[in-house]
């Protein structure tokens, strides 16, 4: 099971990944995008982190919807709309929740993958966090069903997120600033999708420290 305060750390753990990464990720953006993925996920994530302690009592979907409507009125660009929708659609499906099965988890996980699928209109290929979040989820689906435990589950998707993530390199993007570039953004590391991957490893490493 995953605990309410296993999400909690997540939530704690994914911020830190984004604040110690922050330079990084502007880097990558700053060769396909506005130059400013790293500072608006950190300004975001450091916003939506205060929040927790007004929400540590909550269930976990109630959890996700405040970090979902601080990301969406803290972050500008594409990444505000995008998360906040991924951590929004999340939550409906954990409403009440305390605690989650690896089933109710993989819910979790397709459910923010379908709204930022319905929001973004990107697919596979187009060199966007889909090509990170895609993969991870259909990994973490085939180890469910094969019936693995929640930290084999979530290993798999990481290890597909990551790959899914080096394949942008080669990719030419289609969606966002970086497609204006056209050939140029051939190259070039997504920078949501190394988001993205962050994200799901530190779910990981936060599931790995407590022995689920």
């Amino acid at each position: 099971m995953v605990t309410q305060a296993q999400i909690l750390q997540w939530l704690q753990a994914f911020a830190s990944e984004i604040e110690q990464n922050k330079t990084y990720l502007t880097e990558l953006d700053a060769a396909i995008g506005d130059a400013d993925h790293g500072i608006n996920m950190d300004r975001g994530f450091k916003k939506a982190i205060a929040q927790l302690p007004n929400v540590a009592d909550k269930d976990i979907g109630s959890i996700l919807k405040t970090v979902s409507m601080t990301l969406i009125s803290s972050i500008g660009g594409a990444s505000g709309p995008l998360y906040g929708t991924w951590f929004l659609r999340a939550s409906a499906v954990v409403v009440l929740k305390q605690q989650l099965t690896k089933q109710e988890l993989l819910q979790l996980l397709q459910a923010g993958l379908d709204g930022v699928l319905q929001r973004g209109k990107a697919q596979l290929g187009d060199k966007t966090m889909i090509d990170v979040l895609s993969p991870a989820v259909a990994a973490f689906r085939q180890a469910v069903e094969e019936n693995q435990s929640t930290v084999e589950a979530m290993q798999q998707a990481v290890v597909a997120a990551q790959k899914g993530l080096e394949e942008t390199i080669p990719m030419q993007a289609k969606k966002g600033r970086a497609s204006y570039l056209g050939e140029r953004s051939v190259g070039h590391q997504d920078p949501g999708g190394t988001s993205a991957y962050l994200m799901l490893k530190s779910l990981l490493e936060v599931l790995q420290s407590s022995g689920e």
